[in-house]
C-alpha cells in the first residue's frame, strides 16, 4: 500500500528535483524487517510509475539494509568518540525511576561504562546544553532545547541500527541535499541533525509538509480512511488527475484554478509557498477534478482507459458498439469504474432490474405512454432527432413535458432513471431491441 501522503511527498520531491536539475532518490527504508516485504516495494514502484515517476525519473531503488556495514561502522565511530554509550534499561525500569510513564529516557546509563552485550542498546549522547535549530523551508527555524532531547537509541541490542542513524548515514553517503517529508517527522529532525553533525556532515535542507486530514479534520488513517493510492487507481481515477490534486494539498497555483497542466505545476511550484496548516483530503473535489480530466481526454484515449473495467464486466462487450457509446459516456462519468453500469443496457439481453428506478418512473400514465411510444416508434426513422420528436408528440398528447414522458421509456429500455442521453442510446440500441423492451415493460405494468 502506498499512502497518498507518501505520494504527495514524492511528487513534491520530484518537482523540486526537476526545478533544480537535481536527482530524485528512491530509497527503501527496510531496517525493520517486520514492516517490509518485496511485494510492498513492488507496490511502491508501480504506484510511482503510475504517477509518472518511472525508473528513468529517479535514482534507485536503493535498500537501506544493503548499507548495514556502513551503519555499524558509524555506530562504532560514535561510541569511540564518546558520543554514544550502551544501556541496559528497559522501559519499565525507566518508569520506576522517574515515576512518569510519559517521560523519556533519564540518562541513567550515561556514565556506567557498559560494554556491548545481551539486552544492551546503543544510545546517542545528546548535548546537555545549547539548542538545535532546524532550518525548515516551510516552518522557519524550529528550535529544540538540547536538554529536553532524550538520549535516543541508535542501535538495538542485536546490533542492528535504528531508522534515525541509518537514515543519516545513507543521506550523507548519497549526497542528499534536500529532505521533503511529512510533518510527523519534524520531531526526528533535531536528532538526525545532531547525528549528521557528530559524523562530520552538513545537515540537509528540511521541509516538513503539512499533515493530511479527513472530513473530521483527523489525520488520514488506513484503519479509518481510504488512503492507498492503489485503491483510487482501481476505482477509476486517472493518474493525471490524482497527480494534479495531490499537488494542491497545501499549495495553490496562480490564478485561483484547480486544473493545472503538469508543465505549469513544475514551473510554478515553490516548496516555500506550501501552507503549514493541515491539508484536507476532499474526495468530492478529487472526484470532480477526475471528471474534468476524463472529459479532456481524446475519445480514443478514453476508450483505452475504460478497457480494464470493461474486461471485468459481467457481460461481453462489443467494442464497435462501445465506440459509439463512448462519446456519450465520457461526458457523464467522473470515475472510470462508472462506465460499466453506464453502458450495460447495450450489451445485456434485458436491462437491469432496479426496483427503485421502476417504482419512481412507472407511475400513471406510464402504461399508456409506453403503448403510444411503441406504436409511434414502429415506423419512425431511427435517428435520435426523430425519436425525440416522436416522444415529444406523445407527451403533448398526454399533457406531459419531455422529462416526464421519457422517464418510463428510459427505465423500460435501460433499467435506470439516469444514464446516457436517451435518444442517442436508443439509436444505438436499435429498433427491434428498443421495441421489445418497451413491450416487456408495458406487459409487466398491465399484468
Amino acid at each position: 500500500m502506498f499512502h497518498v501522503g507518501g505520494a504527495r511527498s514524492a511528487l513534491f520531491n520530484w518537482v523540486m528535483a526537476k526545478q533544480s536539475g537535481g536527482t530524485l532518490v528512491l530509497r527503501i527504508e527496510d531496517t525493520d524487517a517486520s514492516r517490509n516485504s518485496p511485494e510492498w516495494t513492488e507496490g511502491i514502484i508501480r504506484a510511482l510509475a503510475w504517477l509518472g515517476m518511472d525508473g528513468g525519473e529517479y535514482e534507485g531503488p536503493y535498500f537501506q539494509s544493503a548499507n548495514a556495514d556502513r551503519h555499524a561502522e558509524a555506530a562504532r565511530t560514535l561510541r569511540e568518540q564518546g558520543r554514544a554509550y550502551y544501556c541496559d534499561c528497559t522501559r519499565e525500569r525507566v518508569i520506576e525511576r522517574t515515576g512518569d510513564s510519559n517521560k523519556g529516557y533519564d540518562g541513567f546509563c550515561r556514565d556506567r561504562g557498559l560494554e556491548a552485550g545481551p539486552g544492551r542498546a546503543l544510545r546517542f549522547r545528546t548535548p546537555d546544553e545549547g539548542e538545535t535549530v532546524v532550518v525548515d523551508l516551510l516552518r522557519g527555524k524550529p528550535t529544540f532545547e538540547n536538554a529536553v532531547l532524550e538520549d535516543f537509541v541508535i542501535a538495538r541490542a542485536d546490533g542492528s541500527v535504528t531508522f534515525l542513524l541509518a537514515n543519516a548515514v545513507d543521506d550523507m553517503s548519497q549526497g542528499i541535499t534536500h529532505v521533503v517529508r511529512g510533518e510527523e517527522h519534524l520531531s526526528n529532525a533535531p536528532k538526525q541533525q545532531l547525528l549528521w553533525e557528530a559524523l562530520g556532515g552538513t545537515p540537509p535542507v528540511w521541509a516538513h509538509v503539512p499533515v493530511i486530514v479527513n472530513e473530521q479534520r483527523k489525520k488520514l488513517s488506513k484503519r479509518r480512511d481510504k488512503v492507498a493510492l492503489e485503491d483510487y487507481r482501481a476505482e477509476g481515477y486517472l493518474a493525471e488527475a490524482m497527480r494534479n490534486y495531490l499537488m494542491l494539498l497545501g499549495w495553490a497555483p496562480s490564478g485561483d484554478r484547480e486544473i493545472v497542466p503538469w508543465e505549469v505545476i513544475v514551473e510554478e511550484f515553490r516548496i516555500e509557498d506550501v501552507n503549514s496548516s493541515p491539508a484536507f483530503f476532499d474526495v468530492k473535489k478529487l472526484k470532480a477534478i477526475n471528471g474534468d480530466y476524463i472529459r479532456m481526454l481524446p475519445v480514443e484515449k478514453f476508450v483505452a482507459e475504460c478497457l480494464p473495467f470493461l474486461e471485468d464486466a459481467p457481460f461481453e462487450v462489443d467494442m464497435e458498439v462501445f465506440n459509439q457509446l463512448a462519446p456519450l459516456a465520457q461526458t457523464r462519468v467522473a470515475l472510470l469504474s462508472e462506465i460499466v453500469p453506464m453502458v450495460d443496457f447495450a450489451f445485456l439481453d434485458e436491462p437491469v432490474s432496479d426496483e427503485q428506478s421502476w417504482t419512481k418512473a412507472m407511475k400513471e400514465p406510464a402504461a399508456e405512454i409506453l403503448a403510444a411510444v411503441e406504436e409511434s416508434y414502429r415506423d419512425a426513422r431511427w435517428t435520435a432527432e426523430e425519436l425525440k420528436n416522436r416522444l415529444e408528440q406523445v407527451g403533448t398528447a398526454h399533457g406531459l413535458k419531455l422529462g416526464k414522458t421519457q422517464a418510463p421509456v428510459r427505465v423500460a429500455t435501460t433499467g435506470r432513471t439516469v444514464g446516457l442521453p436517451l435518444f442517442e442510446s436508443l439509436e444505438i440500441l436499435g429498433r427491434d431491441r428498443t421495441l421489445a423492451r418497451i413491450a416487456a415493460a408495458r406487459a409487466r405494468l398491465t399484468a
